[in-house]
């Protein structure tokens, strides 16, 4: 059978797309490898959130089609968010591709390979809004670190954000579903899952009539026995005190949520179209710190939307600096074409969205030091990623750390020859920082 190599760039929303259609390949009889200049066919699952995601996936079409040229490879498929949002142009523009495959297709992948090998060049798009949810999946993630996609789509039309025209409306899997795949990762040894969405928090809301994400957990850890379950993109007007509840007095679920703030200023909020102002942004995180002694809170801030003058900008530079936020990413506004906030009043140049980038950036930098300093002195859980033989060191994460996106815990044994392998819980006493990472040693077996 042909060979099929794929690229997966973006979130692990899509890394997770990813997988269902690699299990769909391989349940076909095709071979998969991770060898790109030994493929006949590649696919590329691609991200347009913005215009640095749009820049990366061209390029990578481009570099990939070297080896039409150069090498064996005979097809390129592009699928995901580009192919979804672009899909015409593609094909009128870039020669090199053969098929293209919108978010609502990926499930019928083996047609279009077999479309594409035989000539036809083609463009699949099927409505996003009811194309089917979840499926088996070739996980390419370590098994001991698992995603789950709870939810598609997305339902907040922020004014900057095309995620809504890509993806469509939200749509949640049953709880059953879900816990079924959960079931599968638990026979696999998983020992964190993080649940994910566009908006995790919304979970439920669209078949159930309610937010049912603790309902969702409590099925998955009556029904599994994994350790670990962290949440992901959930917004600061959908936690409710049930959730936090759930976060304080439930064990399995780690003391740490990513809520995704945007900005503080109330006029900005209002220009993004973000549910819930500043009040609610802060009762939320007074909520959770209260209640969760510890907490990891991780944020996502946008400097330059149009309109932002000096004064809105120092007004977040004032909250991130007083709210230290344990962790935070910080973005440029990127102007979307078809999303309200294109054409807005006061754009603003790329300049001066930079120096604003560098600014919070450097105030954060300062925030996550500080923070790392307090954990030194600190017993850790630590879980066990790798062994990493150029740092002489393993290499794992702690419950403030989000695999892909956060810091690393880097430590040695102490005082015996124990060897760990990844999925392994570590106990690790903190000894250093090295910026946002932190530096260890073992104190105890695994467990």
């Amino acid at each position: 059978m042909l060979k099929i190599g794929f690229v997966s760039l973006g979130c692990s929303k899509n890394q997770v797309d990813t997988e269902v259609m690699l299990h769909l390949l391989d349940e076909k009889g095709y071979e998969i490898t991770t060898e790109e200049i030994d493929a006949d066919v590649i696919i590329i699952n691609t991200c347009a959130f913005i215009e640095s995601a749009k820049k990366e996936a061209i390029d990578n079409i481009l570099d990939i089609a070297w080896l039409k040229e150069h090498r064996k490879l005979k097809k390129i498929i592009v699928t995901g968010c580009l192919a979804e949002r672009y899909r015409e142009q593609i094909l009128e523009q870039m020669p090199e591709v053969d098929a293209v495959v919108g978010v609502g297709s990926i499930h019928e992948i083996c047609d279009v390979v077999e479309r594409a090998v035989k000539g036809e060049r083609c463009t699949v798009a099927g409505d996003k809004n009811t194309s089917p949810l979840g499926g088996g999946r070739m996980v390419t993630t370590p098994t001991h670190s698992a995603y789950i996609k709870i939810a598609e789509g997305c339902d907040n039309k922020c004014t900057y954000c095309a995620i809504p025209l890509i993806r469509g409306k939200f749509r949640s899997r049953t709880i059953e579903d879900i816990v079924e795949e959960a079931k599968l990762f638990d026979r696999d040894g998983t020992r964190e899952l993080s649940l994910i969405a566009q908006d995790t928090s919304r979970y439920g809301v669209d078949i159930y009539g309610e937010y049912s994400l603790v309902k969702l957990i409590r099925a998955i850890c009556e029904n599994t026995s994994i350790p670990h379950i962290r949440l992901l993109y959930c917004y600061p007007d959908k936690i409710t005190d049930e959730l936090v509840a759930e976060i304080r007095d439930n064990d399995r679920v780690l003391k740490y949520i990513d809520l995704p703030i945007q900005h503080i200023n109330d006029d900005v909020l209002s220009r993004m179209n973000r549910h819930g102002g500043s009040a609610v942004i802060k009762d939320t995180i007074k909520r959770l710190r209260d209640a969760v002694p510890g907490i990891v809170i991780r944020t996502t801030v946008i400097v330059g939307f149009p309109g932002e003058t000096d004064k809105e900008f120092g007004e977040l530079v004032d909250f991130v600096k007083e709210t230290k936020f344990e962790r935070l990413g910080a973005f440029t506004y990127s102007r979307e074409e078809d999303t309200p906030a294109f054409d807005f009043d006061g754009q603003i140049d790329e300049d001066i969205k930079d120096e604003r980038l560098d600014t919070i950036m450097t105030f954060q930098a300062e925030i996550a030091e500080e923070y790392s300093a307090s954990q030194v002195g600190k017993i850790l859980d630590v879980l066990v990623d790798e062994y990493d033989a150029a740092a002489g060191a393993y290499v794992g994460r702690s419950y403030a750390d989000a695999p892909d996106v956060d810091c690393c815990v880097f430590f040695d044994v102490d005082g015996d020859k124990t060897k760990y392998k990844a999925g392994d819980y570590v106990k690790v006493r903190i000894t250093d920082f090295e910026s946002y990472d932190l530096i260890g040693e073992s104190v105890k077996e695994a467990k």
